[in-house]
């Protein structure tokens, strides 16, 4: 199985869906406890949600394998990214509802971690790094979509329900300034936040350097936006087509004000 799948586009976006993996290799499968086999955590259907990316000519990078066998978003150091709150490792332990992800007695030994973040994440990161690196070569400047999807409830993380789009900017670090208040502005029909809960994971702070022409940002979505938050997960097509609209603004306006905040420009 590769370990990732990425299609060059034409304009200066890359889209990242780090988490919507659902491949679970051989040796890893039969440790896993009840819970954590349906694959909750998973950032479900964000490629067919996206199913416009072409049309506008975006890159797209997207992992195959899911977040338990290694979390993409995640520093090599495995250090919280939110200090104070609650937040799962490089490799998670256990689920978002805090249920174990492994049977007792096969959870992965430290030495088993290293090896997964040499085979399984530098692998996503040396392409992800690369296609930015070809994209501001090409075009002067790159610009970053790291997009995912999380349950609308979720006490561990979050209290009561969170709102249906939720963009992230590092609190403005990881992208040129007034982007990501112009992508909420922009929102319509649906509620949102800039930096809230979510302010971006690895992807977007180590990726995103404005100074260099190099701006990111991250959408974690409310899954009750598009689809069953139970399993199986399934898509909600009727949900899905109100969205797209919403998703396609979003990408479309980051390229318009990406191209303003090109210093060639």
């Amino acid at each position: 199985m590769e370990l990732y799948r990425y299609r060059e586009g034409k304009v200066p976006v890359l889209v990242s869906m780090p988490h919507t993996g659902t491949f679970i290799p051989e040796w890893l499968a039969p440790r896993l406890s009840p819970a954590a086999r349906a694959l909750p955590d998973t950032d479900w259907h964000l490629e067919r949600l996206y199913d416009f990316l072409g049309e506008i000519g975006a890159s797209v990078l997207v992992a195959t394998h899911s977040r338990y066998v290694v979390d993409l978003n995640r520093p090599p150091d495995n250090a919280n990214l939110y200090p104070g709150q609650h937040t799962t490792g490089i490799v998670p332990m256990d689920t978002f509802h805090c249920e174990p992800i492994y049977l007792p007695g096969f959870a992965p030994s430290d030495d088993e971690v290293a090896e997964r973040l040499r085979v399984y994440w530098q692998p996503y990161h040396q392409r992800l790094q690369q296609a930015l690196a070809q994209i501001k070569a090409k075009h002067g400047y790159a610009l970053l979509w790291d997009a995912h999807s999380i349950f609308s409830v979720l006490p561990r993380f979050f209290a009561g329900k969170l709102p249906d789009l939720n963009l992230g900017t590092a609190d403005g670090k990881s992208c040129a300034a007034g982007i990501g208040e112009a992508l909420e502005k922009s929102v319509e029909g649906y509620s949102a936040v800039l930096n809230g809960r979510f302010k971006g994971g690895y992807i977007t702070r180590r990726y995103g350097e404005p100074a260099k022409g190099v701006h990111a940002v991250q959408l974690e979505l409310s899954e009750a936006t598009y689809m069953d938050e139970q399993p199986p997960y399934g898509f909600r097509e009727d949900l899905a087509r109100e969205l797209r609209p919403q998703l396609r603004t979003l990408v479309e306006l980051l390229l318009m004000l990406g191209r303003n905040s090109d210093p060639g420009s």
